[in-house]
């Protein structure tokens, strides 16, 4: 399977979602807004470029609420690489911070694209999982939503083992101890937590009631979970 093209995929198309749904968002009636939001994701489904079918799967997980709130965000990680390198700056900036030796070198960290292949699937894995997770969290992806993200995949994947893992992660029960199993070390469990904050509303209190569930479940101390937070927001400005 071939994961990292996806999530790169999903990353990728902030770009497209934004601009049709800013487009579409003009009206003031919430009645009209949400006809013009799920239009403008039909058409993002609908149509033949794999780049505007990840825009409507990418809004259609996050919702049109949140999709205008935080899509800078998902603008700055346009890929796994960038949302990666935010990461690890952050986890080994924490490092310094814990270190009463301020000359005491930050932990090297292996590039992605130097990772074996079953090991960069496995990665992939993990943090689509820890977002498809975040975007679950305010229980807005009622059934027919969850039909339109499975033909979105299909449109954009040609693997029907991954389409399956895909629909598997949308349906199963919404569990932050699942999601944080998958992390195999400190550096990935902070890139999936700020994964998860690309797709978390931290003004709604399910969503940040999960956010510090599954922090908590990635065994974060507090100032790691403060230091992850500081730069998805200094990166996202």
């Amino acid at each position: 399977m071939d994961t990292r093209s996806l999530l790169d995929q999903l990353l990728k198309s902030g770009t497209d979602f934004l601009q049709s749904s800013g487009a579409n968002s003009t009206s003031t009636s919430s009645d009209t807004g949400k006809t013009a939001s799920s239009s403008t994701l039909g058409n993002l489904l609908s149509g033949s470029s794999g780049g505007l079918l990840a825009g409507g799967v990418l809004g259609l997980l996050l919702g049109s609420k949140k999709g205008r709130r935080i899509g800078g965000k998902v603008l700055t990680y346009g890929s796994l690489a960038a949302l990666g390198t935010v990461a690890y700056k952050a986890y080994n900036n924490w490092q310094e911070q814990q270190n009463s030796d301020s000359t005491t070198a930050s932990p090297a960290t292996t590039a992605l694209n130097d990772l074996p292949e079953q090991e960069i699937e496995k990665h992939s894995r993990a943090v689509l999982s820890a977002m498809i997770g975040a975007a679950k969290a305010d229980g807005h992806i009622d059934e027919n939503e969850r039909h339109l993200i499975d033909q979105g995949i299909t449109g954009m994947v040609n693997d029907p083992e991954l389409q399956r893992w895909f629909e598997q992660e949308i349906n199963k029960p919404l569990d932050p101890a699942d999601i944080a199993s998958n992390a195999s070390s400190p550096e990935m469990a902070a890139e999936m937590y700020l994964a998860s904050l690309l797709v978390i509303d931290e003004d709604s209190f399910m969503e940040k009631a999960y956010l510090d569930e599954l922090a908590k479940q990635l065994k974060f101390e507090p100032s790691l979970k403060a230091e992850l937070e500081a730069q998805a927001q200094t990166a996202s400005l």
